[in-house]
């Protein structure tokens, strides 16, 4: 039995007609080795049967409420679980292209999950061409976070066409408390709220120059050095003011979602690391500056100042990484899309990112998670919808600006070998986020694996009706930074004869 944390709960409140919080992800294996040359249903659902203990919550488990709203809450095995009831197929019509897969995955993202059961869903798409299947599976942000996310896939998938030994089941079945235990629980979480809160708030008074948005409040800096200073915390880098300017994709999000995924060598993005300094997660930043630049700039919208963008990061280590409940923080970076010069423009960004990196390194980035529970549980559901409904009147008012961030951008490392799913190869695999008024109409997620960086956008359709031009976009973005780093070769002098 297992609660949620007020991070995860937040999760289910921020919800919407407009807004679903499930992350997702599109993998592309190759058919051609199931029998019959196709990934059928069944299969899927016998591989669920069969290792649905190895990441038991994010399969198995469902919601409880506590009664009244009163407190976060509980999952609790689902007794009627049933793969089949998760698991559906479509059929792309000829010819199955790409972009048809896209727009395929667009519709299947705008839907929400049904918190009647487990949180998570899966399709597969068949009719692609090349002999190509594609699998669409997505789970909510309040079950599941990238590092369990990508714990599950590990238990899903194989090194090997071979299917791996598995270990026995032998999970006891979680059940959630009974009412009464429930309510006395909460009524005594309720009575110690204010020293909580008080605590929390005290927690993350030295860092509030860190939360998107905050920062760009005048004075803020200014206390939040006094306040360090106070702690003798003399140590702790001041963070980069960010404001976040107006874009298209910062207006009032729709219902509806656009799609794009493609590929970068990895190869090259580790060369030009070589070459021009910086981390590989330096140059993804680099490269998504750009291609927003060109973005930006064919609609005339080019700020002149940086976007600000949320960048996820985990703060699981490595003896934690089943732990259960979001684990994850963000940094608020500027991303210099004003700087024409590429190289400039580059230096810029390896700049701002270290010192975020810096800054985060020494507070640990909790406000997330300190924020995320200082509003009692019995009002704060109510209370966060309200704000999520009212942000988009709020975004509509001149002279207003509720932006935190512009968009988020986010790098997840994965594995550079070969994975493979019911004996099929994946050949692919394109993480999808989620998008609010909140955090923008805009998201990129970047996935590396077996030597490719994959690339995911989603998008409200409303405001970004084709993100295949941002995929575009960083293909160029690509090209500029290889031949930023292609070495100069100075031609021998010519010798005169004597």
């Amino acid at each position: 039995m297992t609660q949620l944390t007020a991070m995860d709960a937040n999760f289910l409140y921020a919800e919407t007609s407009t807004t679903h919080v499930h992350i997702a992800g599109l993998g592309i294996v190759d058919a051609s080795a199931c029998p019959g040359g196709r990934l059928t249903v069944d299969a899927v659902v016998e591989l669920i049967r069969d290792r649905s203990h190895l990441a038991a919550r994010p399969l198995r488990q469902r919601l409880v409420e506590v009664p009244l709203g009163l407190d976060r809450p509980y999952w609790e095995d689902d007794p009627d679980f049933d793969p089949h009831r998760h698991i559906f197929e479509i059929a792309l019509p000829a010819p199955g292209d790409d972009h048809q897969l896209a727009d395929a995955v667009g519709r299947l993202h705008e839907q929400p999950l049904d918190r009647n059961r487990p949180l998570w869903e899966l399709v597969i798409i068949q009719g692609l061409s090349g002999g190509r299947t594609a699998v669409y599976v997505k789970a909510h942000h309040a079950a599941i976070d990238g590092v369990m996310a990508a714990e599950t896939l590990a238990a899903l998938l194989d090194l090997t066409p071979e299917p791996r030994d598995l270990p026995a089941d032998d999970l006891e079945p979680a059940r959630a408390p009974g009412r009464m235990s429930m309510l006395s629980t909460s009524l005594l979480k309720t009575a110690m709220y204010p020293v909580r809160s008080a605590l929390s708030m005290a927690r993350t008074a030295p860092y509030l120059d860190e939360i998107p948005g905050v920062s760009a409040i005048p004075g803020v800096g200014l206390m939040t050095q006094v306040v360090q200073g106070a702690l003798r915390r003399d140590d702790v880098p001041r963070a980069p003011r960010t404001s976040a300017p107006p874009t298209s994709f910062n207006l009032p999000i729709g219902r509806h979602r656009s799609v794009a995924y493609g590929d970068l060598p990895l190869a090259e993005v580790k060369e030009i690391r070589r070459v021009l300094g910086g981390s590989v997660n330096d140059v993804v930043m680099a490269l998504c500056a750009t291609a927003l630049r060109q973005w930006l700039d064919k609609r005339g919208e080019l700020p002149e100042r940086p976007l600000a963008v949320g960048v996820p990061v985990s703060l699981r280590k490595g003896e934690d990484v089943g732990d259960p409940g979001n684990q994850v923080s963000l940094m608020a970076a500027p991303l210099a899309v004003h700087v024409a010069d590429p190289a400039e423009r580059y230096a810029a960004v390896r700049r701002d990112m270290d010192l975020v990196k810096r800054r985060f390194v020494a507070s640990s980035g909790n406000w997330v998670q300190e924020l995320s529970g200082i509003i009692p549980t019995p009002v704060a559901g109510t209370l966060t919808r309200l704000a999520m409904s009212a942000l988009p009147a709020l975004q509509s008012v001149p002279n207003v600006s509720v932006r935190p961030i512009n968009l988020i951008i986010s790098n997840v490392p994965g594995p550079q070998f070969p994975l493979y799913l019911c004996g099929t190869k994946v050949l692919g695999y394109y993480p999808i986020s989620a998008i609010s008024d909140l955090s923008g109409g805009l998201n990129i997620t970047v996935f590396s694996y077996d030597g490719r960086v994959c690339v995911g956008v989603v998008a409200c359709r409303d405001l970004v009706p084709a993100p295949s031009e941002i995929i575009d976009h960083l293909t160029d973005a690509l090209a500029e930074l290889k031949d930023l780093a292609r070495p100069v070769v100075i031609p021998e002098p010519e010798l005169s004869p004597v």
